[in-house]
């Protein structure tokens, strides 16, 4: 009986690794999506003060944020802190978006360790579940839930060893 109970739970943890796993590619698929969408965003924003320090600096948008934050006015040094508040937003969304066009098991590692905390917020709070039945999310899934049912067992096996250790001594110190 307990043969058949220990079958049915690996049975239901490999499918929730499974249905856990075909998620991923997903959510990083709707993560660089948001950062594309902001990325837009901030560009377009951006690009009439681009286009004065093309006009005027030579395409250099410092040199404009200077002018602003060395200006005598409260609100032109405010607003130059404004410009380079988008400017510093946009780099990081280009960063971003360039570190995602790698493989998808790179990619998952990429927003795992350095993905944009705000992005990783914002795709959560408003993430869509599917399953994609494309093969990197398949390859993805089933690695997953391997993953998974291989640390399972070991875990068991683990708990085996230390059970049948811990009856074994007791079994030698009592004769």
């Amino acid at each position: 009986m307990t043969n058949i109970l220990y079958r049915y739970l690996m049975i239901i943890v490999a499918c929730i690794s499974l249905l856990v796993g075909l998620q991923i590619p997903n959510f990083i698929d709707q993560y660089q999506k948001r950062i594309d969408a902001h990325l837009r965003e901030v560009t377009a924003n951006l690009q009439p003060f681009q286009e004065i320090a093309d006009k005027y600096f030579g395409g250099d948008i410092v040199r404009l944020i200077d002018l602003h934050r060395n200006s005598e006015a409260q609100p032109f040094r405010e607003e130059g802190v404004a410009i380079e508040t988008m400017v510093q937003r946009k780099q990081r969304f280009e960063a971003d978006l360039a570190a995602l066009q790698t493989s998808l098991p790179q990619k998952a590692l990429n927003v795992l360790l350095h993905g944009d905390r705000e992005m990783i917020d914002e795709a959560l709070g408003q993430y869509s579940y599917s399953v994609p039945l494309n093969q990197d999310a398949l390859l993805f899934g089933a690695g997953v839930a391997l993953a998974i049912l291989l640390l399972v067992e070991l875990l068991l096996a683990l708990a085996r060893f230390l059970s049948a250790a811990i009856i074994y001594s007791r079994h030698t110190s009592s004769t």
